[in-house]
C-alpha cells in the first residue's frame, strides 16, 4: 500500500495548486503566531475555497486556548487537527473533531505510554525533538527509537527531504510521512520540484 503524503506549512495559492497536482494527500495549515508559516483566520479560510476534493485540510495548533481553536473551526473547514504542544488527551479531544498527536522523539519518550493515553488520536505524528521549538526543525530523529508494537498508525516526519524519504519510508513503514521546510525554497515558499520529487519517492 502506498505510503500517504502530508505537505505542511501551505500559505500561498500557487504552492497548495502545484502541491496537490503534485499527488499530495494532505495539506497542514500552521495557526500558531511564532512559526514563520502561520496564517491568520482569513488567509486560511481564502486557501481552503481553493483546495480540490479528495485533499484533507489538517490545521496545525500549539497549545492554542480552546477558544482560538473554536474560533478557527468557526471560520476554516478543517478536516483534521493536528496538536504539537503539550496537549493533553482530553485537550485534544473537546473539540469533537479527529485529531493527530505529534510526539517530539528524543531518547526516553515513552511512545507506547502516548499510543496509549491518545488511543483516540487518529495517528500519532512523529517528529524530532529540538528544545524550544515545536517543530518544522528540518531536523531528523533516530528512527531505531519507534518501539515495535506501536499499535496506532505513524505518520512519520523531522528531517525528511526528497533525498531520505525513500529510506524513511522502507525503514520505518509509516502510514504517512510529513514534511515542511525540507521542500521549501525559503519558510513557507515551497518549491514545486522538491514537492514533486518528495513525493514520487515516498509514494515508490
Amino acid at each position: 500500500m502506498a505510503v500517504r503524503v502530508k505537505i505542511c506549512g501551505i500559505t500561498r495559492t500557487e504552492d497548495l495548486h502545484a502541491v496537490c497536482d503534485a499527488g499530495a494527500d494532505a495539506l497542514g495549515f500552521v495557526f500558531y503566531a511564532k512559526s514563520p508559516r502561520n496564517l491568520s483566520i482569513e488567509q486560511a479560510a481564502a486557501l481552503l475555497r481553493e483546495l480540490p476534493p479528495f485533499v484533507q485540510s489538517v490545521g496545525l495548533f500549539v497549545n492554542a486556548e480552546p477558544g482560538f481553536v473554536r474560533t478557527v473551526l468557526d471560520a476554516v473547514p478543517l478536516e483534521l487537527l493536528q496538536f504539537h504542544g503539550d496537549e493533553s488527551p482530553e485537550y485534544c479531544r473537546q473539540f469533537g473533531r479527529s485529531y493527530l498527536k505529534a510526539v517530539r522523539v528524543k531518547p526516553g519518550v515513552d511512545l507506547l505510554k502516548y499510543a496509549s493515553d491518545f488511543a483516540d488520536a487518529r495517528a500519532l505524528l512523529l517528529d524530532a525533538y529540538v528544545s524550544g521549538v515545536p517543530g518544522g526543525t528540518g531536523e531528523r530523529f533516530d528512527w531505531r527509537l519507534i518501539p515495535a508494537g506501536l499499535n496506532r498508525p505513524i505518520i512519520l516526519s523531522g528531517g525528511l527531504n526528497p533525498d531520505n524519504v525513500a529510506e524513511a519510508v522502507q525503514t520505518v513503514q509509516p502510514w504517512a510521512v510529513d514534511v515542511s521546510s525540507g521542500v521549501e525554497s525559503a519558510p513557507g515558499i515551497k518549491d514545486a520540484a522538491k514537492v514533486a520529487a518528495f513525493i514520487e519517492r515516498a509514494k515508490q
